[in-house]
C-alpha cells in the first residue's frame, strides 16, 4: 500500500487559486478513479474536482470555505501498488512511500529538491490532470522524513524567553505556518500521532481566533462582515481595472418598442420562443456587423486594435455568486427563436453554477438587461477586453408621440457604453440608431437581416 498526495490543480484558466467549496468525501472512504469528490469554485465557475485514483481517503487537508493555491495539497489516498507507481502518476499527484501523514505539508509546494526540477511534470489541469511527461521517464521521488522535535536553536529561543517547559512538537513547515498566521504553537493540542501539531490544528486555531475577533467586531459596531473570495472577489477587480483602463463613454437613446412588443406576443402566441432580450440580442448582432469598432478589442502591448470576425454575445447574470458574464459563441447565426433559448439556457446554468470555463471566457460585446430590475437607465463598466456594453432597461407605458398625436405606447432606454479608444461619439451613436430602429419598427429586419 502506497499514500498518494494529491493537490490543488490548474483548472484551465489560467488562475492561481480556487476556493474549495464542499467535500463530497471523507476519510475512510473508498472513492474510484474519476469519482467526484469536492466542489471548487475559480473566480470564474464552481467545477467539480475528479479523483486521480481509486483507493481509500486518508484525510482532507482543505477546509470548505478556503482558499487554495494552484499546487498546494489537500487530499491523501491510500491505494494499491508498488512504490514505483509514482512514475504513472498524472501532475498534481504525488506517491510517497512510508510517508508519515505530515509529511506533506509543505507551503512552497515542493517536497523535495528533485521535484523543483519537474516544472513540466507539476503543471496540473483539470481535465486529465496535465500534460503527459514526453520522456516517459520520471525520477523516483525520495521519501521525505523530518523530526518534530524542537532544534537546538528553538531550545535556546523557547529558554531565552521562559517557555522551555512548554516546547511543542511540529514539522518545520507547520512551524513556519503558525509563525504566518500568528498561532502560538505551546497553546495548542496537536491532534496527530504522540501528539504531534499538524497543519490542520494551526489553521483551525487561526480561524476560531479570526472568528472571535470578527464576533467581537460585530457585537461593537453592528456590523456583518462577508469574506471578499470567489466571483465577488474577480468581478471586483474586472470592474476596477476596466474603469481605470478604458476611457468609459456612455449614450443613451429612448425608443418605442411597442410594434417589438407586439411581435413577441404573436410568436409565442404561435408556437415560437421569443423575448425583449432576444430581439434585442439580434439587433445588436446585426448592428454590430455594421460598426465592427464595438466589436473589436485593444491589445496595447502589441499595439494593434484586433476587430472580431464573429460576435461572442455576454450576457450578463446575477447570482447568489455575484454577476457572471457568459457568452453565446457565434451570435450572429442565431435566429430569434434560437437566441432566446440559448440566453435562457445560459442564465440558468449561471444560477445552477454549471457554467464551464469556455462559457466565461472570450466573450466580444455584452448586453445588460437591467429592466428585469424595474430602471430605465445606467452607465455600464465595459468587461475587461470588450468594445461595449448595452444595458437594457424596463420597458414603460407611458405616452409618446406616435404619427403626429399623443398615445400610450411600449418606451425602453437603451444606455451604451464604449471604449473611446476604440470608437468615437459616431460609432457609438450609429450601433445605438440601429438597435433602436429595429425595435421601433421590426418588420424592416425583413430587408436587412
Amino acid at each position: 500500500m502506497t499514500i498518494r498526495e494529491f493537490r490543488m490543480p490548474d483548472l484551465g484558466e489560467g488562475l492561481t487559486e480556487s476556493e474549495l467549496v464542499e467535500w463530497h468525501v471523507s476519510p475512510g472512504d473508498t472513492v474510484t478513479l474519476n469519482q467526484n469528490i469536492a466542489d471548487v469554485e475559480t473566480a470564474k465557475a464552481v467545477v467539480q474536482l475528479p479523483s486521480p485514483v481509486a483507493g481509500v481517503v486518508v484525510d482532507l487537508l482543505a477546509e470548505p470555505g478556503s482558499t487554495v493555491a494552484v499546487g498546494s495539497a489537500i487530499v491523501r489516498f491510500e491505494v494499491d501498488g508498488p512504490v514505483d507507481a509514482a512514475a504513472d502518476a498524472p501532475p498534481g499527484d504525488h506517491t510517497v512511500a512510508g510517508e508519515d501523514p505530515t509529511a506533506g505539508e509543505d507551503p512552497a509546494g515542493v517536497d523535495d529538491p528533485a521535484d523543483a526540477a519537474l516544472p513540466a511534470q507539476r503543471t496540473a489541469v483539470l481535465v486529465g490532470y496535465g500534460p503527459k511527461v514526453e520522456t516517459g521517464v520520471r525520477p523516483q521521488r525520495k521519501a521525505r522524513t523530518f523530526s518534530t522535535r524542537p532544534s537546538a536553536e528553538q531550545h535556546a529561543g523557547a529558554a531565552r524567553s521562559g517557555a522551555g517547559s512548554a516546547l511543542a512538537l511540529a514539522a518545520p513547515p507547520v512551524r513556519k505556518l503558525a509563525h504566518e498566521l500568528g498561532v502560538d504553537l505551546t497553546t495548542l493540542r496537536g491532534s496527530g500521532e504522540g501528539g504531534v501539531i499538524v497543519r490542520a490544528d494551526v489553521t483551525r486555531a487561526a480561524d476560531e481566533s479570526a472568528g472571535r475577533a470578527s464576533d467581537q467586531a460585530t457585537v461593537a459596531a453592528g456590523e456583518t462582515r462577508i469574506p471578499i473570495r470567489g466571483v465577488r472577489k474577480a468581478t471586483a477587480s474586472a470592474m476596477v481595472a476596466s474603469a481605470f483602463t478604458a476611457p468609459h463613454v456612455t449614450e443613451f437613446l429612448t425608443v418605442d418598442v411597442t410594434r417589438s412588443t407586439q411581435l413577441i406576443g404573436r410568436l409565442t402566441a404561435s408556437g415560437h420562443r421569443a423575448s425583449m432580450l432576444g430581439l434585442i440580442s439580434k439587433a445588436v448582432c446585426w448592428a454590430l456587423d455594421r460598426t465592427p469598432e464595438l466589436n473589436s478589442r485593444w491589445d496595447d502591448e502589441a499595439g494593434e486594435i484586433v476587430q472580431f470576425g464573429s460576435v461572442a454575445l455576454g450576457i450578463a447574470v446575477a447570482t447568489e455568486r455575484g454577476l457572471m458574464v457568459p457568452h453565446i459563441a457565434a451570435a450572429e447565426r442565431l435566429s430569434v427563436p434560437a437566441m432566446t433559448e440559448a440566453i435562457a439556457e445560459l442564465a440558468a446554468a449561471a444560477r445552477a453554477a454549471q457554467l464551464t470555463p469556455e462559457q466565461l471566457t472570450g466573450s466580444t460585446f455584452t448586453i445588460s438587461n437591467i429592466g428585469v430590475f424595474g430602471v430605465d437607465a445606467g452607465t455600464p463598466i465595459l468587461n475587461p477586453g470588450e468594445a461595449g456594453i448595452l444595458a437594457v432597461g424596463a420597458v414603460r407605458r407611458q405616452p409618446w408621440e406616435f404619427e403626429g398625436e399623443v398615445a400610450l405606447r411600449d418606451v425602453m432606454t437603451l444606455s451604451l457604453s464604449f471604449d473611446h479608444r476604440l470608437a468615437d461619439g459616431e460609432q457609438g451613436a450609429r450601433l445605438l440608431t440601429d438597435v433602436g430602429g429595429l425595435l421601433n419598427d421590426p418588420a424592416s429586419a425583413l430587408a436587412v437581416l
